[in-house]
């Protein structure tokens, strides 16, 4: 069995198989892995430009678009490694990404999954909104990332290239035990896609595995690919998505109290986007909270062998405040700015925020 499978989910991205498919094949050790990819039902030329020029490639077809969560369960089904590698179409690896990856997992057995560096294709010096240097996130479900709170992105720190223990990984570019993903069931199919790898994070952490951040390997991510930023669609699966992670993963003893300060601060985004006049993204989320009550009955039983069977959730990985008042009431865009024990934890030995400003 070949040690690792690098797995791409396309849909109609054929734009970017010629783009960065010749780089990862040559940058991707072919005695130590594989590179598979699982079409979603693709009506672009994607399937005849892999058999002509990518014949080394193996291809898993499917009828239609399953979504990012659909797909990559479908897909990981039929493929036998020791390592996955989910990886986005419009990602450029470097040269030696995969092998600390791999390291890092060899070395720490109880670790279900990592990410390496994601910076942005576009401007190399910054990072990339997903993922950047490692997902965290705060008590009230709101994530971010060392190197970018919502819209926020910094430019790379080398303070931020601590190898270590981070709360989600990004699904641009995850590495992940099969064993793990299978254990866990797979991704969440009623994501459809965004937040769905978060919810996978805090599921095998609930389980006992950590989730790392390996900072020897890069790779640039070009990011918007399937839904830009700002799309209504987009808005309303980040918003019901995350109402989803909630419930299914939080203690049943803290999930009414968070969960109702959530939908407050739902509220006040709606009201954000009306004083902005962005109607579509006001149904979005309206739609959303719909959408999370016509399917919590479902979650309830399964929240039962998820979180919903802890008594804590004492992650030192999750931000004890709230980042949407540090971002927006004290102005902390910045994740150096944040609580200084946090940040000590997370970043450079002794580095606090006070030292890095």
């Amino acid at each position: 069995m070949n040690k690792t499978a690098v797995v791409i989910l396309n849909w109609n991205g054929a734009g970017y198989l010629k783009k960065f498919m010749p780089l990862l094949e040559e940058r991707t050790p072919r005695d130590r892995a594989f590179i598979v990819v699982a079409d979603n039902g693709s009506t672009d030329d994607s399937l005849t430009y892999l058999e002509k020029h990518h014949p080394g490639v193996l291809v898993i077809r499917f009828d239609r678009n399953y979504g990012f969560a659909g797909g990559y369960n479908r897909a990981l089904q039929q493929i036998e490694a020791d390592y996955y590698v989910l990886l986005n179409s419009d990602i450029e690896v470097t040269g030696g990404w995969l092998d600390p990856l791999t390291r890092y997992m060899d070395q720490h057995p109880g670790m279900a999954a990592c990410q390496p560096v994601i910076l942005d294709y576009r401007k190399n010096d910054r990072y990339e909104y997903a993922g950047a240097a490692g997902g965290f996130i705060d008590r009230y479900g709101y994530t971010f990332c060392r190197g970018r709170i919502f819209d926020a992105v910094e430019e790379f720190n080398p303070d931020y290239q601590h190898e270590g223990e981070i709360f989600w990984a990004t699904g641009a570019c995850l590495m992940v035990r099969p064993e793990a993903f299978h254990g866990a069931g797979g991704f969440d199919e009623d994501f459809f896609a965004h937040m769905e790898e978060v919810d996978l994070c805090w599921r095998l952490k609930n389980q006992g595995y950590t989730i790392g951040f390996q900072p020897g390997s890069r790779v640039y991510h070009v990011g918007g690919g399937s839904l830009p930023r700002g799309n209504p669609f987009k808005t309303y699966l980040n918003f019901r998505n995350n109402l989803f992670l909630l419930y299914k993963n939080l203690p049943r003893n803290k999930r009414r109290t968070i969960l109702f300060t959530r939908m407050l601060l739902d509220l006040i985004s709606m009201l954000l986007f009306l004083f902005r006049l962005r109607g579509k993204e006001v149904a979005a989320v309206g739609r959303a909270h719909r959408d999370f009550y016509r399917h919590r009955r479902r979650y309830k039983e399964l929240s039962k062998t998820g979180g919903g069977n802890q008594k804590t959730i004492n992650f030192v990985t999750i931000y004890t405040r709230s980042i949407v008042v540090e971002y927006f009431l004290r102005g902390n865009r910045l994740f150096r700015q944040l609580d200084r024990a946090f940040v000590a934890a997370h970043t450079g030995p002794g580095k606090t925020n006070s030292e890095t400003e």
